[in-house]
């Protein structure tokens, strides 16, 4: 099967009657965009070549403002002409889109019979020159700068991170970049819930996170994570939608489950005393018997600082303050109570009994700007969680790596942990499905699915595959439909990608 990255600019290529236009309507019905067809808007019919002028005319621009919305468009005409599509690339490029060719290579016989069943068959004499230049139009095309060229074949769209790229590539392909630096520690996987607004209430809401905890950890999951927001976040949802305090939140699933460790994504460095929050994490640690991360960031959301009278200092001060902080939790973790002076935070008693049971709490950093951030993880933390594709992620932690090595740290100290949404089916049927019973209204089934990683099982063990080459060795997912289904179909990724790669 053709994975097709999805948006993308996909231009068809093969001689008339070699079955392109079937192709598409089978495959890509709402994105085609058809010469023939212009060619019946601007002249008398689709056949009616003396309005083929106009008809690229209006294809043209009919592409190029659908690659600016960056829309899924699929070309539907010979694709035989250099220049043509030469111009679709360009286009595609300018608009950050990958151009995909796919190719009809039919047998003669089978090109000349499928002709003749055409409505309007293309003259004889024309099938016979489009034959014989077709070898050195497929020969031209394989080695055109196209992202990939397709022999036709089941075709489907599937968010850019789930293409498995090495497969059914007919152009040349660019040997795989190296991994920064191996990955840390053994695979593991991590859940997120981000939102706690569920049919039934604030009433169920603990029932709730009590089952979807107790099948997390029975489906393999190694770690639980909650955002640390005290109102939902725009992109997730209204400021009025339920949502935890995280560190609460936290207590309560470590008392429903027993092996999974608990953190945020990620602790907003401005919304506590850095002192209480060393508190905080140490009895979550112990009362949870030794599993708690303590995730912490720069904080950004002003307007809930704004809402709840917090002070939002600049970004300038808010990184002195995270750098403080980092200095100052391991040393409330550790014995005595030596005072703490950093460059914002002033500590006068460090101590903090319980201390943690883990003899070394970690601490994740998250967030990747690379010239303060990652230098900071190089400096003082034993993790990072990182966002973006592999090539993305293999990019920062290159940069983690050097700056590691500037501090002369060994970077395999530091675990890399990748978040993003995800929607897993069983097979294709089923995933289609979930799509369409998880797309909020008014969005293309299209742009849900890139949206939110929409992938067989297959595919997303190919995806993990690929991030772990890239130097992750923790996958966080926020599943799409968050229930006990999705969970369990996420346990044969976890499945599938330990056995293929520890």
């Amino acid at each position: 099967m053709i994975e097709l990255p999805s948006p993308c600019l996909v231009v068809l290529v093969g001689p008339a009657g070699s079955g392109k236009s079937r192709w598409a309507a089978e495959h890509l019905a709402e994105h085609v965009v058809s010469s023939d067809a212009l060619r019946a808007l601007v002249g008398e019919a689709e056949h009616d070549l003396r309005a083929s002028t106009d008809a690229f005319a209006v294809l043209d621009d009919v592409v190029e403002r659908r690659s600016k919305r960056r829309l899924t468009t699929v070309i539907d005409s010979l694709g035989t002409d250099v220049a043509k599509r030469e111009h679709w690339r360009a286009v595609a490029a300018r608009h950050g889109l990958a151009c995909v060719a796919v190719v009809f290579d039919v047998p003669a016989a089978q090109l000349r019979r499928q002709n003749r069943e055409r409505d309007k068959r293309v003259p004889d004499d024309i099938v016979r020159r489009q034959l014989a230049e077709w070898p050195d139009v497929l020969a031209v095309v394989r080695a055109e700068p196209f992202d990939a060229v397709h022999e036709a074949d089941t075709a489907a769209l599937v968010a850019p991170g789930l293409v498995r790229r090495e497969r059914s590539v007919l152009g040349p392909t660019a040997t795989p970049a190296t991994p920064a630096t191996p990955a840390a520690t053994q695979l593991r996987f991590g859940l997120q819930i981000p939102q706690f607004t569920w049919p039934g209430g604030p009433a169920e809401i603990g029932e709730r996170l009590r089952q979807l905890a107790r099948a997390a950890e029975a489906a393999g999951f190694d770690s639980l994570w909650v955002m640390d927001h005290f109102r939902q976040i725009p992109m997730m949802g209204p400021p009025w939608a339920d949502m935890l305090e995280s560190w609460t939140t936290l207590g309560h699933l470590a008392a429903v489950t027993t092996r999974v460790r608990l953190g945020t994504l990620v602790t907003g460095v401005t919304y506590r005393n850095a002192a209480h929050l060393a508190k905080i994490v140490a009895t979550l640690d112990v009362l949870s018997g030794g599993r708690a991360i303590c995730g912490i960031g720069l904080g950004w959301y002003e307007d809930e600082h704004r809402a709840y009278g917090w002070e939002f200092p600049d970004r300038r001060q808010r990184y002195e303050l995270l750098a403080d902080t980092l200095q100052l939790l391991p040393v409330m973790w550790g014995p005595g109570a030596k005072p703490f002076a950093g460059r914002v935070l002033q500590v006068p008693d460090t101590s903090c009994y319980p201390r943690p049971l883990q003899t070394h709490l970690p601490i994740l950093v998250g967030g990747s700007g690379e010239q303060r951030t990652l230098r900071l993880v190089a400096r003082y933390a034993d993790a990072c969680n990182l966002f973006g594709d592999d090539a993305v992620v293999r990019h920062k932690v290159g940069v983690l790596v050097r700056h590691c090595l500037d501090v002369d740290r060994d970077p395999n100290e530091v675990s890399v942990s990748h978040l993003s949404t995800v929607l897993v089916g069983d097979d294709p049927t089923q995933l289609r499905a979930l799509v369409d019973a998880t797309r909020p209204p008014r969005m293309s089934a299209e742009r849900h699915a890139r949206g939110v990683n929409a992938g067989t099982v297959e595919q997303h063990i190919g995806r993990v595959e690929r991030l772990v080459d890239a130097g992750v060795d923790h996958v966080i997912v926020s599943l799409a439909g968050l229930d006990t289904g999705a969970i369990e179909r996420f346990a044969a990724v976890i499945d599938g990608a330990r056995t293929r790669v520890g």
